[in-house]
């Protein structure tokens, strides 16, 4: 293997094989990284938190079991970092909120301890919106993360940091959680993958939540691969999680590399083509992306769905009321420490009855038996976009947390499908538009299927944000 290039291009796959073969070391992986944080981040604002002690000494650890032949999976030795609503035993969670300034967790979540036990390296803390809720912020104690491929843009929320840092090569892969698209919008407008599993695929335990029947934990990253490799850790049931599924772990890799043929793709098309968001650049790519995945070999036909304004109304009332649930007594006694987005949306909850929450609960059932039992019972996957237009700036954002629009993830977290998002394309100004393929519950390998078929045919993740080098990075 020719690892003379830069060590951040390689994929965890790459730098795997790399490690196992003693051509590299974790350690110069880990240095690699940690130059490039130094380079990048002052511009990007990713971290909020670098552990570059811990990470040198998980990269030591890494390096002296690959000496004793041990091998803990494909996260050995790979620097990640995780969004700052993750719980790290003696390292600093803060929820990217004054509330949580100084809170020193005294356990792991549950996916850090996965990522540990697998030998991961951990840079840090990154970005989020307040809570995962109140944002882009800027009267928060940590700035909020900007898009490498423009900087005068948001990144999406709330996974914001995660997206930043892996679209800008500080890592391969970063843990973000998302509720109504939190991993899905920021690597829409990051042009990166993200991957929000099936509900209960991956523990949300030890990690803040936002709406405890909405939330997913899942990863970014910047291919296919990476992501169901990481999957291939973090993923399994954890009975201290309510939510958790007892169901095997799959290979997530095992379809990686196979075309599309025989699969049949639903395509929303009307789903999305009446919304005031909608770009006729993201149309464009949206039907060259259905077009290149018949070219692969599936069959690809257009199917209706409910109307977006239904998923949208019963996944807010549900969002706001169980956020509104979990953070009453701080909105009452110290509403002055939250940052105004985040006040604004979770005071917003106040006002929804019982009644209201029932009955988006009830719409919940209806709306999930259609895309499973209708359209999933007759498709493999669909076909739907993740975001309407590029990512806004930040001028756009005014003092008042006013609704932005143009993502349409929210669907899937009502129905708890797993959902993908990828890169397929570029806006006018240069920004990257994305797309996402949602599959039947608990069939990630059939979604990361298709989403490696089309990544290897469109060359998307060749294309990178023009970043600054760092002095030593190979």
């Amino acid at each position: 293997m020719n690892t003379s290039g830069l060590l951040h291009e390689l994929s965890i796959a790459a730098a795997g094989a790399a490690l196992r073969a003693g051509e590299i070391s974790s350690r110069q992986l880990t240095e690699s990284a940690l130059e490039r944080i130094s380079a990048i981040d002052p511009v990007v604002s990713a971290f909020v938190l670098i552990t570059a002690e811990r990470a040198l000494a998980d990269a030591d650890r890494a390096d002296v079991a690959f000496a004793a032949c041990l091998d803990n999976g494909p996260m050995q030795g790979i620097p990640y970092a995780l969004k700052d609503i993750y719980d790290t035993a003696g390292i600093r969670t803060t929820g990217h909120s004054n509330l949580l300034r100084n809170n020193v967790p005294s356990a792991d979540s549950a996916v850090q301890e996965k990522l540990a036990a697998g030998g991961g390296v951990l840079l840090g803390k990154l970005g989020t919106f307040e809570f995962a809720i109140g944002g882009p912020s800027f009267d928060l104690p940590f700035p909020p993360a900007r898009n490498p491929w423009n900087t005068e843009h948001f990144t999406g929320g709330s996974s914001s940091g995660s997206a930043a840092a892996v679209a800008s090569g500080m890592l391969r892969m970063a843990m973000g959680s998302d509720t109504g698209g939190s991993i899905r919008g920021p690597a829409a407008y990051c042009g990166i993958v993200g991957l929000k599993p099936t509900y209960g695929r991956v523990s949300r335990r030890g990690v803040f939540p936002l709406a405890y029947s909405l939330d997913h934990c899942g990863p970014l990253a910047w291919s296919i691969e990476d992501a169901a490799l990481t999957m291939q850790v973090i993923a399994g049931y954890d009975p201290l999680d309510p939510a958790s599924a007892k169901l095997p772990v799959p290979d997530f890799s095992a379809r990686l590399g196979r075309d599309l043929s025989g699969l049949r793709i639903g395509y929303t098309r009307k789903f999305f083509t009446d919304n005031p968001f909608l770009t006729t650049e993201a149309t464009a790519a949206l039907d060259a992306a259905a077009e290149r995945m018949t070219a692969l070999g599936a069959t690809v036909d257009e199917v209706d769905m409910p109307p977006f304004e239904q998923f949208d109304a019963c996944c807010r009332v549900i969002m706001f009321s169980e956020a509104y649930a979990i953070h009453e007594t701080d909105l009452k006694v110290r509403p002055r420490a939250y940052g105004r987005y985040g006040y604004q949306r979770l005071v917003s909850g106040a006002v929804l009855s019982a009644a209201d929450y029932v009955q988006a609960q009830r719409l919940r059932r209806e709306l999930t038996a259609f895309v499973n039992d209708t359209l999933l019972g007759s498709h493999d996957a669909l076909l739907a976009p993740g975001a309407l237009s590029t990512a806004a700036p930040f001028s756009d954002f005014g003092p008042d947390a006013s609704r932005w629009g143009g993502m349409l993830t929210g669907p899937f977290n009502v129905t708890g499908n797993p959902a993908l998002a990828l890169p397929i394309g570029f806006g006018a100004n240069g920004l990257p538009l994305g797309a996402q393929i949602v599959g039947r519950p608990f069939d990630e390998p059939t979604v990361l299927q298709i989403g490696a078929a089309y990544e290897a045919a469109a060359g998307t993740i060749e294309i990178r944000p023009a970043m600054p080098q760092t002095a030593k990075a190979a």
